[in-house]
């Protein structure tokens, strides 16, 4: 299990990277830095968002809609397996050691396992969609993907929830904290995604 999520991790930071140098590099990073700020203004975390998007486009073009979609939803994928392959140890040494929070990051572990499915099927969801081409499943595919990162933020939130304010050591306050990343992350991306899903649907409505 151990060897399978290090390899899943490995694949999510190639891809996440490939992403990043498939975008080009030929234009003012000025300009994208300020379509990136003013874009990450419609979400609940714009300074984790200009974070997490400006160093794949520190050198290139403004990017896309879809372009800042894809690549938000791959951060927020990347942060997921990176928090899921740290829990994954330490429920492995809580286990060793019958550690009393063995329970508590177990059932934590298990809703960020159910984060990194949702949002896997949502990446994938969304390339489907750039392959639409009659327009017949776009609001089908658009919910899919809406449905799917909802889910995975819904479940980074319950797992924050097993960690209450009141009982909290370092080992808690460490969990809680990358698992808050990645909740965080996901929401900007679904605010970004729900702006790009807009437009989309605007423009596939105009079509004959």
């Amino acid at each position: 299990m151990a060897q399978q999520i290090s390899l899943s991790l490995l694949l999510s930071l190639f891809v996440f990277c490939i992403m990043c140098t498939a975008v080009p590099t030929f234009a003012s990073p000025a300009g994208a830095r300020a379509y990136i700020e003013a874009s990450c203004l419609t979400t609940r975390f714009p300074a984790l968002c200009v974070q997490s998007l400006s160093s794949c486009f520190a050198n290139s073009t403004i990017p896309s809609e879809e372009q800042l979609t894809k690549i938000a939803l791959s951060v927020s994928l990347y942060k997921a397996r990176v928090t899921r392959a740290y829990m994954l140890k330490v429920t492995n040494e809580l286990k060793a050691i019958k550690g009393s929070d063995y329970q508590t990051v177990n059932d934590c572990l298990d809703q960020i396992n159910d984060s990194v499915d949702q949002l896997s099927r949502s990446i994938k969801e969304l390339r489907r969609l750039d392959l639409e081409s009659d327009g017949r499943n776009t609001f089908w595919l658009i919910g899919n993907v809406e449905t799917w990162v909802s889910a995975a933020m819904t479940d980074a939130s319950t797992c924050i929830d097993e960690f209450p304010v009141h009982s909290m050591s370092k080992l808690r306050a460490t969990i809680k904290g990358k698992v808050l990343n990645v909740a965080q992350a996901t929401s900007n991306a679904l605010a970004l995604f729900h702006r790009y899903a807009a437009r989309y649907q605007a423009g596939a409505s105009e079509k004959p």
